[in-house]
């Protein structure tokens, strides 16, 4: 099926271009044409005092390739843009030099016009994006030193001001964008106008999918173990109020955090950060430089230290500690889901009727245990997309077959859980139809109507705004119109 498809669909964006690949030149004069064309410059003239005869040496400067309102793209900035995307793995095989460039000019236009519509981006916003990038960097590669070293900048005060104007430029691009098309709806007849206008032959293909439903049962700890873990939680902040013990080195040794332990138990939070309220109650409450009391979330036991405040964001360390469940609990928990299954099989009650009544897993038990796909959170899952560990547990699964008990670790670092599942529905491989497949089919009418959008917009702005390509990229061809005719 021909779809349109986002203008430049490479997305360089989504790579975080640490390197200073893209290099924002922050409000610039107005640039005439004559300096638009690549630079030759005399690099070394020598006057002799005796002979007034000069020596030119050329050499080619750093070229300019594009200028968009305000901004100036050089020919280093795409040469920069396509190593660092080789460098962090990305395919370029099927992006060119012109590709490459038009992107960079798209990101440019949105950047320009977002502040003229005032469309603000502060500066605690960039300078914390740049901290944590800086900080992320430093735990993966060991030190500042060694960043410094490995991106080849001089000093931090250098790379902060590079990684300032790479996120200030992206974020004031993304910013734009996302004005573009906020209120962008589509109603259910211009739906059915876009799946009529698609030839029949050339109609998307929807893979198989399934309709998973499930019941949990979640082994409790005993209120002794428990009582350890808050033990060796006071132990920990004890340690380190009273004996200036390394709460990053504590978390590393001790929090079974899978995300955060090998950090030191290092987040950067807002209260928008999708983290359980409990733990973000309790961030907010603290001062800097305290260490809350053991307190308790769905994952298990924690204590938060508050490293920074800024504003409405904090850098915070956390240990994880999570009360031990008994081999004779979990093995309760498999033989009361081993006799609910046995019970389904018997005809004493349905699956749903289960799952309502015994299913510890509150987000499924008043659906019929039915599970929701993360992806778009409809109860399909596409069997070329589906998670490998559900896969695995279903994939050998025959109609009105239910699962054995399974055990499952949390990967979010929660407790352990039991589970029996249960294929509750099967859609095989089939051309897109409109009453089976609305949400698909409203999801690419809503996409391809955003993208109209921003397609108008681009082209509005390219006629008003200062848009200047040298000769030698004047012969690209462009997804949009920039070499005004």
């Amino acid at each position: 099926m021909k779809f349109s498809k986002v203008t430049n669909s490479i997305y360089i964006g989504s790579v975080i271009l640490f390197s200073g690949v893209v290099s924002a030149q922050d409000s610039i004069p107005a640039v005439t044409d004559s300096q638009v064309e690549p630079i030759e410059a005399v690099a070394e003239a020598t006057v002799s005092k005796k002979d007034s005869s000069i020596n030119f040496k050329k050499i080619k400067l750093d070229g300019i390739a594009a200028v968009v309102g305000d901004y100036v793209i050089l020919d280093s900035d795409i040469e920069k843009t396509l190593i660092d995307l080789k460098s962090q793995g990305a395919s370029t095989e099927d992006i060119t030099h012109c590709g490459l460039l038009g992107k960079l000019m798209e990101d440019r236009l949105y950047a320009n016009q977002a502040v003229q519509d005032s469309i603000l981006v502060s500066d605690d916003e960039v300078n914390a994006t740049g901290d944590r990038q800086l900080q992320s960097l430093v735990q993966q590669i060991g030190s500042m030193d060694k960043v410094l070293k490995y991106y080849k900048k001089e000093d931090e005060a250098t790379f902060r001001e590079e990684l300032y104007k790479i996120n200030k430029l992206r974020m004031l691009s993304e910013r734009m964008q996302q004005d573009i098309i906020k209120e962008i709806e589509i109603t259910p007849e211009e739906v059915r106008q876009f799946f009529n206008k698609i030839p029949e032959d050339e109609r998307p293909i929807f893979g198989a999918e399934l309709e998973i439903a499930q019941i949990t049962k979640e082994p409790e700890p005993s209120e002794e173990e428990k009582q350890k873990v808050i033990d060796k939680l006071n132990q920990i902040k004890a340690d380190v109020e009273d004996n200036d013990a390394s709460f990053s080195v504590k978390a590393i040794l001790y929090s079974q955090d899978p995300g955060s332990k090998s950090k030191g138990g290092f987040y950067s939070i807002t209260k928008d950060t999708g983290f359980d309220k409990t733990f973000k109650d309790v961030a907010f409450s603290l001062k800097e430089g305290e260490v809350s009391e053991p307190f308790e979330t769905t994952f298990g036991y924690h204590i938060i230290f508050i490293e920074k405040i800024r504003g409405q964001e904090l850098d915070l360390r956390h240990i994880l500690v999570q009360p031990e469940i008994s081999q004779n609990v979990l093995d309760e928990a498999k033989a009361e889901l081993d006799s609910i299954r046995k019970k389904i099989i018997n005809n004493e009650f349905t699956f749903a009727e289960a799952a309502l009544n015994f299913s510890d897993e509150k987000e499924t038990k008043f659906d019929g245990g039915l599970l929701r796909n993360p992806q778009d959170f409809s109860s399909r899952f596409e069997l070329t997309k589906m998670d490998p560990t559900l896969y695995n547990q279903v994939q050998n699964l025959k109609d009105n077959e239910i699962t054995y008990p399974v055990l499952e670790q949390d990967p979010r670092g929660g407790p352990p859980k039991y589970k029996i599942l249960k294929i509750t529905n099967r859609f095989d491989e089939h051309v897109a139809n409109f009453s089976k497949d609305y949400t698909k089919i409203q999801d690419l009418a809503l996409t391809e109507k955003k993208y109209n959008a921003i397609k108008k917009w681009m082209d509005d702005h390219i006629e008003e705004t200062y848009i200047s390509v040298n000769d030698e990229n004047r012969n690209c061809e462009f997804a949009n119109n920039w070499v005004k005719e």
